[in-house]
């Protein structure tokens, strides 16, 4: 079974930076965190991992979701049920009512840039902490709760999240981490393996209102990541 990844508390220095200055390829004097990737793929990764460490989830997976979802910036996507599948990862308007009281819309998750990844992170949040299941049910309840069709999902899933495990690997040193491991003091520029089971969480992180994000905007929303919990210890 694949490991989860997440991110420690001083994983993102760069990262952050990029995000909160905008994303490297978009300045041709600028050095690009990730030259091997595309600018469309780098500035998906700069955004899964920015939300992945602010909502303390593993980056690994919320890469994966975004991959298997495949949606674009202003897509909405009808399912059968009435409901509708929104933006680049398909956030289901079935979950919108919960965003109401922080007046985040449709509209938010349709957006282009950073933002729409914020609530699928907070989303899948909700589900690894909340939902029943091993980790991989819960993050592929993210899809579907119908067993049949959350089988089907949590399979790939798995397989994406290992492929993106390896990459994350490849430019981090990481550390396994689980729920009964001893606590580990984690260096600058690592990360944390998560075994089959959910990190734990301080206070709840809720979504914030920020209206449409661009690549222009975002380059001075000066958004720095929450620290993670590591092996249960703030």
């Amino acid at each position: 079974m694949p490991f989860a990844k997440l991110l420690a508390r001083n994983a993102l220095p760069v990262v952050a930076l990029v995000a909160a200055t905008g994303f490297g390829a978009a300045d041709a004097n600028a050095a690009r965190l990730f030259p091997d990737l595309s600018e469309q793929m780098e500035e998906r990764v700069v955004c899964s991992v920015s939300a992945a460490a602010k909502y303390e989830i593993p980056a690994n997976i919320l890469l994966a979701i975004r991959e298997k979802e495949g949606g674009k910036p202003g897509q909405w996507v009808k399912n059968t049920n009435g409901t509708y599948d929104v933006g680049e990862l398909q956030f289901n308007t079935a979950y919108l009512g919960d965003l109401a009281k922080y007046g985040i819309t449709a509209q938010d998750v349709a957006a282009a840039g950073c933002y729409p990844y914020d609530l699928a992170a907070w989303r899948l949040r909700g589900h690894i902490r909340n939902d029943k299941g091993d980790l991989w049910t819960r993050a592929a309840n993210y899809h579907s709760r119908t067993p049949s069709k959350n089988a089907i999902y949590r399979a790939d899933l798995m397989v994406k999240a290992d492929k993106w495990a390896k990459w994350l690997d490849a430019r981090f040193v990481t550390v396994n981490y689980g729920p009964s491991s001893p606590a580990q003091p984690a260096g600058k520029g690592t990360t944390l393996a998560a075994a089959d089971a959910p990190a734990a969480a301080s206070a709840e992180a809720q979504p914030v209102k920020q209206g449409r994000i661009t690549r222009t905007s975002f380059r001075s929303s000066g958004y720095v990541p929450r620290q993670l919990i590591i092996n249960n210890t703030p």
